[in-house]
């Protein structure tokens, strides 16, 4: 099974997110800014639609068909169309 771009942001945000934290208790507070953009990062790309991060592993070659047959299963139970 191909991962897609979508799961693998999610695996690099909080491989991020747990290795900033463990820099800040261990070498740094500093690094706690770090771990706050990154979680302004995952409100802004909610928010917007955009996510660098996945448009970087896209260009990579992650699969994002997965994801996009998800977001198309969506589109069709919002417009009614249930089957």
């Amino acid at each position: 099974m191909a991962t897609s771009a979508e799961r693998a942001v999610r695996i690099v945000a909080g491989t991020a997110v747990l290795l900033t934290l463990a820099l800040a208790v261990t070498v740094s507070r500093l690094w706690l800014v770090a771990t706050a953009l990154i979680g302004v990062n995952l409100i802004q790309s909610a928010l917007t639609g955009f996510c660098p991060a996945e448009a970087i592993l896209r260009r990579m070659g992650f699969d994002g068909a997965q994801a996009e047959g998800i977001r198309d299963a969506g589109d069709r139970d919002r417009k009614g169309d249930r089957r």
